[in-house]
């Protein structure tokens, strides 16, 4: 068998043999040999690569997350509205709190509670308390329920620049979401 022939029970396309030979080729031929190290110029590049990426993907993450927030409290205050339904419709009435439910009431996803107010109550608690579209008309006749959102400040009108961001309950329940959205 000559040097180059490839032996008849040989697997793929190349033999151990020209695997090897190549190999050993490669370490003695200066040409042949591999880089030990990366460049100042490589590494930059890749840095800012990564640093481009990053600048792209960070800012969609946080994005993403917020929305996921959001979603999970618009869900949490329909639990806890068709939980004060529920309770409606067993006492006629509305409770006083939350805590009268019954359950454990969740936190939202910014770590506040829940803010509750009664408004089909006798007595009725004063107009200056209840949450106000932007024609200070009241959002709800039946209760109102809120998250104050992530910065936690809330003022009644939902125009206000501290209650944009929170998440409400209007329209007797038609509404579930952002203020700004309303």
């Amino acid at each position: 068998m000559r040097l180059n022939q490839r032996p008849s029970n040989a697997i793929g396309t190349r033999s151990l043999y020209n695997q090897f030979f190549t190999l050993l080729m490669r370490a003695k031929n200066p040409m042949y040999r591999h880089q030990k190290a990366f460049t100042l110029i490589e590494i930059m590049l890749v840095i800012a690569i990564i640093g481009a990426l990053a600048g792209i993907a960070i800012p969609s993450y946080q994005k993403y997350l917020e929305k996921t927030k959001i979603a999970k409290a618009v869900a949490e205050i329909s639990m806890i509205a068709t939980s004060l339904k529920l309770y409606y419709d067993d006492n006629r009435q509305f409770p006083p709190s939350l805590n009268t439910l019954g359950m454990a009431i969740p936190i939202d996803p910014w770590g506040h509670a829940y803010q509750y107010l009664p408004i089909d109550i006798d007595p009725a608690p004063n107009r200056g308390e209840m949450r106000k579209d932007r024609n200070l008309n009241p959002l709800n006749s039946d209760f109102d329920l809120y998250s104050n959102g992530p910065d936690g400040d809330t003022q009644k009108q939902l125009t206000a620049a501290r209650a944009r961001d929170d998440i409400v309950r209007a329209d007797n329940g038609r509404f579930v979401g952002v203020a700004a959205d309303h």
